[in-house]
């Protein structure tokens, strides 16, 4: 798990996980009913973990370190991946990856936070939290697809955008506002897929679009539960309860009407079968594009502007 102890409800899983990749490397006779029988057990040990998950797990699944992320997606999708960085104001921000790439000889754009595998990395990429000029870049590059008429592909895993001083001496709340508002008024089709975590602004300023998929155990919310959390009763300790009154979770979403569609992970979470996992969601991609591309351009923003029009409404009982 990449140097990061598992929560205890992943403990055995893991174990297994772990044995299995030992059963594969080993030799002789007995290998291979060793390795089924491991496998048979993980399979039945994946199950029951994520047969009665509650929202508190999901967001520790979620934030599992060997799931896909952004550059996994990229290059088991994508071909002739070109990325673009800098901003052209401040610099270049590696928390958000972008380019352009093609998806099945079809040009389109590419948005997607990247955490890291080890310290090193996920130093170098601020754990997946954007400063301004990131959210500027994807803008910039979003505009360019827009002028040359082509879709936009949004792969959000962030727990939210930077909180540090100097985000906040960039404007980062003025880079977040200009993206909500000009994602909201581009004629080309935009997909968004929340892959992992989708927290608070630092999601959704990438995340306006006219598909909005997530997969089975990812999590969507304003807030992070600890976050949330240290609001609200200044106690660490309330993490769980904090998760469960936000209605972060997949099925929760969908009822909500926030998301359209969920994505189903292999047994145990995308991390247990990451090819399959970013077969799912490129299989996912290919069908929405082909859906929006039936929609006139001029249509495309009036059409977004209701969709997120309609969110948030509720009936007291």
């Amino acid at each position: 798990m990449a140097g990061t102890p598992a929560p205890p409800f992943l403990v055995p899983l893991e174990e297994l996980r772990q044995r299995l990749a030992e059963a594969e490397r080993g030799g002789g006779a007995g290998s291979r009913a060793e390795i089924a029988r491991v496998r048979a057990q993980l399979e039945d040990e994946a199950r029951r973990v994520t047969e009665n998950l509650t929202p508190w797990q999901q967001c520790q699944l979620a934030r599992h370190p060997d799931r896909p992320y952004c550059l996994d997606y990229i290059r088991g999708l994508f071909t002739e991946w070109v990325e673009i960085h800098g901003d052209r104001g401040f610099g270049d921000d590696p928390a958000i990856v972008t380019g352009f790439a093609r998806l099945d000889g079809e040009s389109v754009a590419v948005v997607g936070h990247q955490k890291g595998r080890d310290t090193r990395e996920r130093l170098f990429r601020n754990f997946g939290q954007p400063r301004p000029e990131g959210y500027r870049k994807a803008l910039r590059v979003m505009r360019m697809a827009e002028k040359f008429g082509r879709p936009i592909v949004s792969l959000v895993d962030t727990q939210g955008a930077s909180p540090g001083i100097d985000a906040e001496e960039r404007g980062q709340a003025e880079a977040i506002a200009r993206n909500l508002r000009e994602m909201a008024s581009l004629t080309v089709p935009i997909v968004v897929v929340v892959t992992g975590e989708g927290g608070s602004g630092g999601a959704l300023a990438v995340g306006i679009g006219d598909r909005i998929l997530m997969m089975e155990h990812a999590i969507y919310s304003v807030i992070s539960p600890e976050g949330c959390a240290a609001i609200l009763w200044k106690d660490q300790t309330e993490v769980q309860r904090a998760a469960s009154a936000l209605r972060l979770t997949a099925h929760d979403l969908q009822e909500l009407g926030v998301i359209d569609e969920i994505l189903p992970e292999p047994l145990g979470g995308a991390h247990m079968d990451p090819n399959l996992a970013i077969r799912t969601v490129g299989s996912a991609i290919r069908k929405a594009l082909v859906e929006l591309r039936r929609i006139k351009r001029e249509e495309l923003p009036r059409r977004r502007f209701a969709k997120f029009r309609t969110m948030g409404k509720f009936i007291e009982r």
